[in-house]
């Protein structure tokens, strides 16, 4: 009998030494946790009727491509929508939705490529990029200043929407494409098959690039040369540049500007860890986009930011950050430590990070897949929350291409 998340079974069932046929009550206490299981299933109402149903405020797939085709006739002249469409050799494709933005007459020195979408069950981050175009079209509170005066920005709007459609109809733990590959492990930057991650959340592929989503990227993002590069995510807070691939290896190339504007944008817009992305605690982050694009593109500014975590994981988040950044100081800037530093073992044990993983604990909502949680983890389940998040990223967005054209 299920009750209360417990299985016990009936008073008929005599202790397993006075009955002789045990076979009986392993099978009873097996189908007692498959109805417990399929009660749990069944508690999860949020899953069950979807996004929408719950959280009116987001926005579907087919929503946020009508929205984008609104926006380019509304955005004086501005704004350009396409759509790519690509197949994987094996059946699947896919069509994903960029905009380019450059104002009329204008000279930009700054060309920023922004990713969002990579991960299916991170729907903040298509959100935020749809915030960031309304403002950049002039459809939000947020100062844009001089940033359509010195900086051209193309952006992938929805990078992985074959897959965001099933976390909208309530999958809200899906994180790979629809051929189970983590997109962010699948670009050919010491890429590496790994037996050991196959089926997983982290999933790189059967080769760089074997998928259609990643082969579009790589195609824009080679087409257009940014010299600014960022890739947007959600689950923790950070602010990361390379190298993500190993622990060993620190990006050398304009570091100390790259490190500059992340000092001044943690400051403003996050409060959370930043730096030099790395290995953390010897698990390496091949294959990564953040790498690629500042490896083989020889992009100057390159970042992945995670924009958001839940409200209780994030005060922790950053009471902890505080904590060992009075401790620390500037010396961990200093030395260029990289977020494997062994004092940032503990943070990252409890905030794990796409970027920035612990090999012994990966991602534990693997492990506990409860959907609602995963949602509040990962998105805004409360609309105040939901605005603040995307205009305070907007924000940041905008002082981030006016800091770089300034440097350029």
């Amino acid at each position: 009998r299920a009750a209360h998340g417990t299985c016990t079974l009936p008073p008929h069932f005599p202790p397993a030494p006075q009955f002789p046929d045990a076979p009986m009550r392993v099978a009873a206490l097996f189908a007692c946790a498959a109805a417990l299981r399929d009660s749990d299933d069944d508690s999860s109402d949020l899953s069950q009727t979807g996004v929408k149903a719950n959280f009116p405020f987001y926005h579907t797939s087919d929503e946020i491509h009508a929205e984008l085709q609104r926006l380019s006739s509304n955005c004086g002249g501005m704004m350009q929508v396409a759509t790519a469409d690509k197949s994987d050799g094996s059946g699947n494709r896919a069509s994903i939705d960029y905009v380019t933005i450059t104002k009329p007459g204008a000279t930009p020195k700054n060309k920023m490529f922004m990713l969002f979408g990579e991960h299916a069950r991170e729907l903040i981050s298509p959100e935020s990029s749809l915030h960031f175009l309304k403002t950049l079209c002039g459809e939000t509170n947020v100062q844009v200043g001089e940033a359509l005066d010195n900086t051209q920005f193309q952006i992938v709007v929805n990078g992985n929407p074959n897959s965001r459609r099933k976390v909208e109809g309530g999958d809200y733990c899906l994180r790979v494409n629809q051929d189970g590959v983590d997109l962010n492990r699948n670009w050919d930057e010491k890429w590496q098959a790994d037996s050991d991650f196959g089926g997983s959340d982290t999933n790189p592929g059967s080769k760089a690039f074997s998928e259609a989503e990643t082969r579009i990227f790589k195609d824009l993002v080679t087409d257009f040369q940014p010299t600014t590069f960022l890739t947007i995510h959600s689950g923790t807070m950070g602010m990361y540049m390379p190298w993500a691939f190993d622990r060993e290896h620190l990006a050398t190339r304009n570091n100390k500007n790259m490190m500059d504007l992340l000092v001044k944008l943690d400051k403003d817009h996050c409060q959370c860890p930043f730096g030099a992305a790395g290995r953390e605690v010897g698990y390496s982050c091949p294959g990564t986009c953040l790498d690629y694009v500042y490896d083989k593109l020889n992009c100057s500014y390159s970042y992945a930011f995670e924009i958001y975590t839940g409200p209780d994981y994030r005060d922790n988040l950053r009471d902890r950050w505080q904590e060992k950044m009075s401790q620390m100081g500037e010396s961990l800037l200093e030395q260029k430590a990289t977020l494997a530093h062994a004092a940032m073992k503990g943070i990252f044990e409890d905030h794990p990070s796409d970027f920035v993983q612990m090999k012994e604990k990966r991602h534990r909502l693997r492990h506990h897949r409860d959907l609602d949680d995963c949602f509040g983890r990962f998105n805004p389940s409360e609309e105040d929350d939901f605005q603040q998040t995307v205009e305070n990223w907007s924000s940041a967005y905008i002082q981030m291409a006016n800091m770089i054209a300034a440097k350029l």
